[in-house]
């Protein structure tokens, strides 16, 4: 019994001695920690910042697409126009009156 609590008593010790992390292991570790935590903080404003660029994007795009469908509906307005002056030109052409003339 005596040598089973020597030997206990022993393994403890050099538990102690070699399994318990030194004051500068956990000043390492605490320093990678803090590190860590100011390039988390980094990241999440950047993404923050990729966020806001997106939104920005989106209203932009948006705001081309109702640009971009005002001018086709006037440009069909206009072909309208257009085609409905030609079809008068072209009628006027075709009465006796102006047979053979040009119009101003």
């Amino acid at each position: 019994m005596k040598k089973v609590v020597r030997f206990s008593t022993l393994a403890f010790a050099v538990s102690l001695l070699f399994g318990c992390a030194s004051s500068s292991d956990v000043d390492n570790l605490q320093a990678q920690i803090d590190g860590l935590k100011i390039s988390v903080a980094q990241v999440v404003s950047v993404a923050a910042g990729a966020k806001s660029a997106a939104r920005n994007a989106a209203s932009s795009a948006s705001a081309a697409e109702v640009e971009e469908k005002r001018a086709s509906d006037i440009s069909s307005n206009v072909s309208k126009r257009l085609d409905l002056q030609f079809r008068v030109v072209i009628r006027c052409n075709d009465t006796p009156y102006h047979k053979g003339r040009r119009l101003r």
